[in-house]
């Protein structure tokens, strides 16, 4: 509470720097319990949940809506894909603009287009209406793990910000791993389409967050190209993993986007040293080491939220049978923002994410055991420990980036590091989706385990991280 009303006192964050602005004014007529870092990371924590329930809801409804859309289950998967790469290469968008205009602003417009194509989903006639509104759902979405973390970061500090954090990600760790058993009971009543529809609920938060989110910015331009060549390379990234169930043109044109794509945004990163992607933080060690290894961490998550219901579907279980065997990760997600915060308070950021790596590694082999032997007991000890990881990974992520930059670079730093951090999920996804048809799920789980393993590798090999000391207060 003293660290709130420091904040209140007369300053709003700019990505992590205080500038004057109406917030008092504002403050004065917030609900009490918005001033609480553990309600507002409830309340925010809830809405990211939503975001993740776009995916893990929805993977058990798989086998039913390619049966209904007459579509393979393959095919069906790139709705998982189409949304995690729009909600990988939207999320800087989302910090860069929140830069110029406050976080208020895109945060509902993120919050509202996340819902908006989730109902559009719900009701599309046709597959190809239906991949677009997922795209549509997951660039809005964008605008909730970036922008929820830099609320967060702007609002307080210190062992308040690292218990907020945690929160937002034990609670969207809860609903990710509950998302299954909603999907399954949800498409058990009315189909898939109710399991599609769910985000639409993330509609109620737009209020309460528009009271307590930052208003002001910088009002600088955004750096449009750069935008646009982030875009290209992550798209042609995911099209390239996806091409071996999606087809020959779907990797040929992959291909071409992140060969394209890759030189041409680092040659603008050199001549627009303070565009879209600042060299200054894209050269910083630390955010690309913690968001590389955390990246990980997702990458698992998401593979197994998909592998394991279509390794379960394949056994002939329910969707909601198969949401009922993931109901104990739910429960490592609800308690793992105590154990991140003492994690983080005993062993510091570095540390916890490599210990994340690890325990991803070795819930991905028990997975491919579980799917292997046909052992569903497996496959829930796989995603409770993957739960695990995510939940400590994440905050122990943005711990990391925070410290490692300036106040007024935090909100594009956390934004580049949550691009790669959910361009991993991207990854997982895509991997999954597009391997499980060629080697199996089961392989697909061993060659994802590449991923953690490069991730600790990276951390054990690096440099000490860097860390900028807060200014002192006048």
């Amino acid at each position: 509470m003293s660290e709130y009303r420091k904040t209140a006192a007369g300053s709003v964050s700019n990505g992590g720097r205080m500038r004057s602005s109406g917030i008092p004014r504002a403050a004065a007529r917030f609900p009490v319990h918005v001033r609480s870092p553990g309600r507002s990371a409830a309340l925010l924590g809830l809405l990211f949940g939503l975001a993740g329930m776009s995916t893990s809801a929805v993977t058990v409804a798989l086998p039913e809506l390619a049966s209904e859309l007459d579509i393979s289950a393959h095919t069906a998967a790139w709705m998982v894909s189409g949304y995690t790469v729009a909600l990988a290469v939207a999320t800087p968008a989302h910090g860069r603009i929140a830069d110029m205009v406050g976080i208020r602003l895109p945060l509902a417009l993120g919050t509202g287009a996340m819902a908006l194509g989730a109902l559009v989903a719900a009701l599309a006639p046709s597959f190809p209406v239906l991949l677009v509104a997922r795209v549509v759902q997951g660039a809005g979405a964008a605008a909730i793990p970036v922008l929820a973390t830099a609320l967060i970061s702007a609002r307080w500090s210190g062992a308040d910000r690292g218990t907020a954090l945690g929160r937002i990600a034990g609670v969207a760790a809860t609903l990710g791993s509950l998302g299954p058993l909603v999907g399954g009971g949800l498409e058990a009543l009315g189909g898939w389409r109710w399991a599609v529809a769910l985000p639409v609920l993330g509609v109620l938060a737009i209020v309460p967050l528009w009271r307590v989110a930052p208003a002001e910015g910088t009002g600088e331009r955004i750096d449009g190209v750069g935008a646009v060549l982030v875009a290209v390379a992550a798209s042609g990234l995911v099209l390239l993993l996806q091409s071996p169930s999606a087809g020959v043109v779907a990797g040929a044109v992959g291909a071409v986007l992140l060969v394209a794509g890759a030189p041409l945004l680092a040659l603008w990163v050199r001549a627009r040293p303070h565009g879209f992607l600042p060299r200054e933080i894209v050269t910083n060690t630390t955010v690309l080491r913690s968001a590389f290894a955390a990246a990980a961490v997702p990458a698992s998550w998401f593979a197994l939220l998909l592998g394991v219901p279509l390794t379960a579907a394949s056994w002939g279980w329910t969707p909601f049978a198969t949401g009922a065997l993931l109901v104990p990760s739910a429960v490592v997600g609800f308690v793992s923002p105590r154990i991140a915060r003492i994690l983080l308070a005993r062993l510091g950021p570095r540390r916890s994410i490599a210990l994340a790596c690890p325990t991803a590694v070795l819930a991905l082999l028990v997975a491919a055991l579980g799917a292997f032997v046909h052992a569903p007991v497996l496959l829930a000890v796989a995603v409770m420990l993957v739960s695990g990881a995510f939940g400590v990974g994440q905050p122990a992520m943005i711990s990391s980036v925070g410290a490692a930059v300036r106040d007024a670079q935090r909100g594009v730093a956390l934004g580049i590091a949550t691009l790669v951090f959910l361009t991993g999920a991207s990854v997982g996804a895509a991997l999954v989706g597009g391997l499980a048809g060629v080697i199996g799920v089961p392989g697909a789980f061993c060659l994802l385990v590449v991923l953690p393993i490069a991730g600790l590798t990276t951390l054990l090999l690096g440099g000490p991280d860097r860390v900028e000391a807060d200014p002192v207060p006048a």
